[in-house]
């Protein structure tokens, strides 16, 4: 009788043994479940003009410069070099808090030259106007939350019969730099932008990621925690990713690394000894 009590409780011993190792594997694969989908489905913050969500107060002013050059795939030995400068200030126009942005860009040869100027309100970064001049042709646009329209009083532009009716209110992609500097970034973090490039087709909503941080050395051996922004699509066929770095203290954009179908192209921010050679020509 004792031998049959004790082979009954060795069975229950091991049946609950059993029941154990059932429920501890059935929880460690919820578990792995939900990390999975945790990674898989970051949380997105959609950002709209009139959700005002972007941090104004992080844009800062003054002159930025960077180094841009592509690698191509069929092209190993050479490298194609630009140099942007943006120029970012505060003022007024017609009244209100504005910033304007001012883009040069050069290249080894004066019929790449491009110039960008931008006018954005200062509390929520609305687009007002933009304007680009390439190839002795300028576009030129007056832009509110409704519309976007050719401005007809600048001269000479090409566009000023362009008119688009907007069904939100929209950024102005010409300065997706500057929109990223302004985000609430965090780990695990998405942000849908409903970014528009002037001219060219339609509104949409952009889809970025943070997929998480990373250390970068800057001059002096010194280091610089950042966040990684990062979108990915396609494009005519082709698919692309970009990679942002903005720096987690500052909120400063750093670095880009684009690649699609075999060309490369990085960004390096300069640091501020770059010599502003706009002022060197102006007045002249």
């Amino acid at each position: 009788m004792l031998k049959t009590v004790a082979a009954i409780q060795h069975k229950w011993k091991l049946c609950l043994s059993n029941l154990n190792i059932m429920i501890n594997k059935r929880f460690l694969i919820i578990a792995a479940l939900c990390l999975l989908a945790s990674s898989l489905f970051a949380q997105v913050d959609t950002i709209r003009l009139q959700d005002k969500r972007l941090n104004t107060t992080l844009l800062k002013p003054g002159l930025k410069q960077y180094l841009v050059y592509f690698q191509l795939s069929a092209s190993k030995k050479s490298l194609r070099f630009w140099l942007w400068l943006r120029d970012i200030k505060k003022t007024q126009r017609d009244g209100a808090k504005v910033f304007t942005v001012t883009q040069n860009w050069y290249g080894n040869d004066s019929t790449v030259y491009r110039h960008v100027y931008s006018v954005n309100r200062e509390i929520d970064f609305a687009p007002i106007y933009h304007e680009e001049n390439s190839g002795n042709k300028i576009n030129a646009y007056n832009w509110t939350a409704k519309e976007i329209s050719g401005a007809d009083t600048v001269a000479g532009n090409v566009k000023k019969d362009f008119a688009l009716a907007f069904e939100q209110p929209n950024f102005n992609w010409n300065l997706d730099i500057e929109t990223f500097e302004m985000l609430p970034l965090a780990a695990d973090k998405a942000f849908a932008i409903n970014f528009y490039d002037a001219g060219s087709g339609l509104p949409r909503y952009a889809l970025y990621k943070v997929s998480g941080s990373e250390v970068l050395k800057t001059l002096d051996n010194q280091v610089v925690d950042c966040w990684k922004l990062v979108t990915e699509g396609s494009n005519a066929g082709k698919s692309y990713r970009q990679v942002f770095w903005i720096s987690k203290k500052g909120h400063e954009f750093l670095k880009e690394e684009d690649s699609m179908d075999g060309m490369y192209r990085y960004k390096i921010k300069l640091s501020g000894a770059a010599p502003d050679i706009v002022s060197k020509f102006s007045g002249k």
